[in-house]
């Protein structure tokens, strides 16, 4: 008996040594790769593979590493990853022996009644026994089944790391919307100086009753409408970064207190990464690599499927000691043993099989079709981000002079009216030019980092941690 547990186990170690996963399908897609992208003229192989740390901010490195190690999203994302790990191991556990012990001790009284005999016996029955069970997997089913587990275990790994890369963009947008939040309250309380500022000049020369210069009511009037709109701006932008406090917060895995502090001023963007070759992105966004995961799992569900067509084989065999007696339960007299094998063929299921394995053929076209969903949508992605990003340095140039031009306009307005040579309306638009500039051109930096971020996601590109020290952010 232990001869046929240690051939049985060797089968199974040397079956097993021979499961892998299966060979890569993303040949079905790679043809429709383009040779360079149509959004940039270069097209240099190499992708970032540290982004985050190209913002160049410590607090948000310490942000990033935090919300990976407390979001609760990460920690659903990685016991799914575990699950697929088990679902794995386990697919494989009908192709290897199976060792079952038992024991029993049985003590009966039978007491006779009647005549001629009256009395009692009491009788023992003790018992151990070892079995092992075995279907060998003569024609690979289960070998089938075992690489598509661990195929889909991969895509489950990719869509990890996905998440992961999803979530420190989450936590970087999130870093430069309290950035811009601060930097618009900042500019609100500078606007709110400068319509008090107008109004105390506009109310002076109200009261001098300086009408030929421009003093009236209604400039006045309007001098404080522009006063109490600060204000509000002002409100406005201060509960935006409230809300900004809370929503990284909670990101990171904090209670939303509230009380997380962040950068005054956004960053300065830098170069533009290289964007790789558009074939390159196949093998290195992880929603992609998912996707081939399960494509090609898809096959070997197929041959699983249709290997049970086949008869199966089982090998039973059993050892153990039966006796009436405890002290005997040990010896070798009272042994017993067994073994045999059984052959089973399915020849009627009601049609169950094959359409079992027409299931899996439409899952196979459905998971080939959400494939080159994936990789159209990546490249699109990819397309947009770069097209944007052209555009967006474009319009941010334009906006920098706009914006000069606006406080030049400002402060020559404030002269004019200080000296008596211009009217308060031209004041007041100045003014309120410069600041929806100042406004908008804090806004559309943001812009420029949020998509800056999503090129880095699009083009797949990695990102390092580092240990976060006892001073949070």
């Amino acid at each position: 008996m232990k001869k046929l547990a240690i051939i049985l186990l060797g089968n199974v170690f040397l079956s097993g040594c021979f499961v892998k996963s299966p060979e890569s399908s993303i040949g079905k897609v790679s043809g429709k790769s383009p040779s360079k992208w149509s959004a940039t003229k270069y097209a240099k192989s190499g992708v970032d593979t540290n982004w985050v740390s190209r913002f160049d901010d410590r607090k948000l490195d310490l942000l990033v590493s935090e919300a990976l190690k407390s979001n609760y999203d990460m920690r659903i994302a990685a016991e799914r990853v575990r699950r697929a790990g088990e679902a794995a191991r386990v697919s494989s556990a009908a192709s290897t022996p199976q060792m079952f012990f038992s024991s029993d001790s049985n003590r009966k009284k039978n007491i006779f009644v009647g005549f001629p005999f009256q009395g009692s016996q009491i009788s023992e029955v003790h018992g151990v026994d070892m079995r092992i069970d075995w279907e060998p997997d003569i024609w690979g089913a289960a070998r089938a089944g075992k690489s598509a587990a661990l195929a889909e275990w991969q895509a489950g790994g990719q869509d990890y790391r996905a998440a992961r890369a999803s979530l420190a963009a989450q936590v970087c947008k999130a870093w430069f919307a309290l950035a811009e939040g601060n930097q618009q309250v900042a500019l609100a309380k500078e606007a709110l100086l400068i319509r008090k500022k107008t109004e105390t000049s506009v109310r002076e020369r109200f009261e001098r009753d300086l009408r030929e210069q421009g003093g009236s009511a209604s400039q006045l009037r309007l001098a404080q409408t522009d006063v109490a709109s600060a204000k509000a701006d002002l409100s406005a932008n201060q509960g935006a970064v409230e809300t900004a406090r809370r929503q990284l917060e909670v990101l990171v895995g904090r209670y939303p207190a509230g009380k997380l502090t962040g950068k005054v001023r956004l960053p300065d963007i830098s170069a533009t990464p290289p964007a790789g070759m558009p074939s390159e992105l196949l093998l290195r966004r992880p929603d992609i690599i998912a996707a081939e995961r399960r494509y090609s799992a898809t096959a070997k569900r197929i041959k699983e499927a249709k290997l049970t067509l086949f008869p199966s084989f089982k090998l039973t065999g059993s050892s153990g000691t039966t006796t009436d007696s405890l002290r005997k339960i040990i010896s070798s007299d009272f042994g017993v043993w067994s073994y045999g094998a059984n052959v089973s063929y399915a020849l009627l299921t009601g049609g169950r099989v094959y359409s079992e394995i027409r299931v899996r053929k439409s899952n196979q076209r459905e998971a080939l079709a959400s494939l080159q969903k994936t990789v159209l949508n990546a490249f699109g992605e990819v397309e947009q981000a770069l097209a944007s990003e052209r555009w967006l340095s474009q319009r941010e140039s334009e906006m920098r002079e706009a914006l000069k031009l606006a406080r030049d306009a400002s402060r020559s307005a404030e002269n004019d009216y200080r000296d008596g040579n211009g009217d308060v309306l031209t004041l007041f638009a100045a003014q309120t030019r410069r600041i929806q500039l100042e406004s908008q051109y804090v806004s559309l930096s943001r812009l420029r980092l949020t998509n800056r971020i999503d090129l880095h996601l699009a083009l797949g590109g990695g990102f390092k941690t580092i240990s976060p020290n006892k001073t949070r952010p």
